[in-house]
């Protein structure tokens, strides 16, 4: 960092960027062992992200149970990554899916439903959340998910 700051296009980039920023939340995640590892993806495609404030002490039973739950929404390769945090705000897990747009999205979604075990899924893991949040991303062209 010594040698960022000594950097004089570094500094005034910095000092650009901070009249932009409101607020800066960082976070350490691991990847769940049961997803798939991200990929880069052709597209054209959205990215929601789905992130889950858990209640302290249910990160292992969240775990075990979407260990069995991911299959029901592999089908159209659509789960991207799940991540929880290690340092940062503690408890929160994240779930990143990819979607052709918002129909195939809904279209997704309502048939896991049709599927005999996903409701047993959410039924035990909805109490385990405090907060949950959902966003709906557009790749940049120079993401390597597209």
């Amino acid at each position: 960092m010594n040698k960022l700051k000594k950097n004089t296009d570094f500094m005034e980039y910095r000092k650009e960027r901070s009249k932009m920023l409101l607020s800066r939340k960082n976070q350490l995640l691991l990847e769940f062992s049961f997803w798939n590892e991200p990929l880069p993806r052709t597209g054209p495609n959205i990215y929601e992200l789905r992130s889950y404030q858990l209640r302290p002490g249910t990160m292992i039973e969240w775990g075990n149970h979407w260990a069995r739950a991911i299959a029901f929404r592999q089908e159209n390769s659509e789960a991207v990554g799940g991540f929880f945090s290690q340092i940062g705000e503690l408890y929160m897990v994240h779930h990143l899916w990819a979607y052709r747009d918002l129909q195939s999205r809904e279209d997704t979604r309502n048939s896991a439903w049709q599927k005999d075990g996903w409701d047993e899924c959410v039924y035990y893991t909805v109490p385990l959340i405090q907060k949950m949040e959902s966003r709906i991303m557009i790749p940049q062209k120079n993401s390597p998910l597209q």
